[in-house]
Formats: C-alpha cells, sequence, structure tokens
C-alpha cells in the first residue's frame, strides 16, 4: 500500500512549460496533459511573444490542452488570449491578489479562461481563492518566484496546499502546484487532489530549466502520476 493514499477523484494531470515548438512536440508526444508557454529566461512567469505562442499551439494541433503566461496587466493578459491558446496565466503580485477591482479587470481580458498563479513565497494562498472566483477566474495554481533552488515543499506547509486545493474546489476553480518540483515530489503532493502538477526545471535535462525537455523526464512523470497505466510516452 501506497504511503500516501490519494483520495478518490480524478487523478492530477501534468503541465509541462515549453519555451517553443519542438520543446511543445516533445512533451506532447511524452504524453504530457497541458502544454504551457513561457519563456524560461524571464523567471518563474517570463511571457512569450503571442506570435511564437501562436506557432506553439499549431505544432500541438489540439493534441493537449494549452495555456500561456501573460504579464499581469489587461492588455497583456488580453493579446495572449487573442491567440490560440486555451487558458491564460498570469502571476498576482500581493497587493493584486487583495484588489477586487485590479482583479476584475484582469479576468475581463480573458474572460473564462484566466488561471491566478500566487507565490509560496507570499504566504497561504487558501483564504484568496473566493475573490478569484468572484472576479471570474477560471483557476489559480501555486508557484514559487524564485528559481534558484527554493522549493514549493520547502516554503508550504502540507495543510497550507491542503487548503488551497479545497478551497478551489469548493468555488469552481482549477487548481495546480507547482515551484522546482521533482517527479518524486508526486506521491505525496498527490494527496492534495490538484488538477495539474506544474514542471519545467524537474523535467529538463540536467534538471536545469535553461536547458530543454527531456521526454524521458516527462514520460517518467507521467508513469508517477498514472501508475495503473502504460506508459503514455
Amino acid at each position: 500500500m501506497s504511503a500516501y493514499p490519494v483520495p478518490p477523484g480524478p487523478l492530477p494531470r501534468l503541465l509541462v512549460s515549453v519555451r517553443d515548438p519542438a520543446e511543445a512536440e516533445a512533451a506532447q508526444l511524452a504524453g504530457a496533459d497541458l502544454i504551457d508557454a513561457k519563456d524560461p529566461e524571464r523567471g518563474a512567469l517570463g511571457a512569450l511573444e503571442p506570435a511564437l505562442v501562436d506557432a506553439i499551439v499549431a505544432r500541438v494541433a489540439g493534441a493537449a490542452v494549452t495555456s500561456a503566461v501573460a504579464d499581469p496587466t489587461p492588455e497583456s493578459v488580453t493579446a495572449m488570449a487573442a491567440t490560440g491558446i486555451d487558458w491564460v496565466k498570469t502571476g498576482l503580485a500581493p497587493a493584486q491578489s487583495r484588489d477586487p477591482r485590479a482583479l476584475a479587470a484582469l479576468a475581463e481580458g480573458a474572460p473564462g479562461r484566466l488561471i491566478a498563479v500566487l507565490f509560496a513565497e507570499d504566504g497561504p494562498a487558501a483564504d484568496l481563492v473566493p475573490a478569484l472566483a468572484q472576479a471570474g477566474f477560471a483557476g489559480a495554481m501555486i508557484d514559487t518566484s524564485g528559481k534558484a533552488g527554493v522549493r514549493l515543499t520547502d516554503l508550504a506547509e502540507p495543510l497550507a496546499l491542503a487548503a488551497f486545493t479545497a478551497a478551489c474546489r469548493s468555488h469552481g476553480l482549477m487548481s495546480g502546484l507547482a515551484g522546482s518540483l521533482r517527479v518524486t515530489d508526486i506521491p505525496a503532493l498527490s494527496v492534495h487532489r490538484p488538477d495539474y502538477f506544474g514542471f519545467r526545471g524537474g523535467l529538463c535535462r540536467d534538471l536545469d530549466r535553461r536547458n530543454g525537455i527531456d521526454p524521458l523526464r516527462v514520460a517518467e512523470a507521467v508513469r508517477a502520476l498514472r501508475p495503473n497505466q502504460r506508459d503514455a510516452a
């Protein structure tokens, strides 16, 4: 029996962040459920140019769900929503996350398609979820703003993560956990029942987010998420 029994319900899915069409195709063919477009050279949530996002969507060609990072301004969210992407993600500073007008302005740029990214460094996030739902966000993720070795599991207590995902479920929002995750984190974090686990560096060559996506690591993550199914690669 697993040391981390997972409650009944859909298994978490795999989000893989990519920077170009080649990485998108490699991740999708290896089994990623959601292809997320962002620029790893620009920190945790660097936005790519809309034209490049369009190219990534074209390469995926409907074989996986897609998302893309936008800067946290209404103009950037609107521009990214105008691409062929399914979901738009944007990071929220503490002041934005507690400002109903700012949240509503962002959500209006991608109606029913905007995912808030909250940072573990800013503290527990469960109490922010009701305002996100009220503003019209479709989901929320917790990530880490720093990418220099500090991980989600270093910053967020299990009870805080459980409260966050439970709040998302109760308010009808998708939920995700990310932040320098490794495949070995999947069993313990799955007990919180997020809809997605977000990966970049943990699935790159040499575990370096600036390197390319390693399809073998993606397939390993798929096996960890779906242990009773055959390798999706």
